[in-house]
């Protein structure tokens, strides 16, 4: 092997070294930039899941109504279809869903 050829050899590599470390350069200010992203959003999620929890804390006790038991939660969806839910006219359809204080009692009648 000649000495220019080996000389050459060693430009080359260099070149291609260079090449690389311009890449990695490239690939770490672009990595960087993604994890500054990612950090604002997770802050941002945070805030936005605390302000839901505000919202939801607040609409709870502005309106003071509590969750309903499934049972009852089920007896009110029928009662919303159309149906009474009272001991004294059960499952007969309410006519033009007027109210029922009976159907009404069994669902809230605890909550009120």
């Amino acid at each position: 092997m000649e000495k220019k050829d080996l000389y050459d050899g060693f430009v080359q590599v260099e070149q291609d070294l260079q090449r690389t470390m311009t890449a990695m350069a490239r690939l770490k200010a672009d990595m960087t930039n993604v994890l500054e992203q990612n950090a604002e959003l997770e802050i941002e999620n945070k805030h936005l899941r605390e302000h839901l929890q505000e919202l939801q804390n607040t609409d709870h006790h502005s309106t003071g109504a509590e969750e309903l038991s499934k049972s009852k939660a089920n007896l009110q969806k029928l009662y919303e279809e159309g149906f009474h839910v009272c001991s004294v006219m059960y499952g007969q359809r309410r006519i033009d869903d007027e109210s029922c204080a009976f159907c009404l009692e069994v669902i809230y009648g605890e909550h009120r």
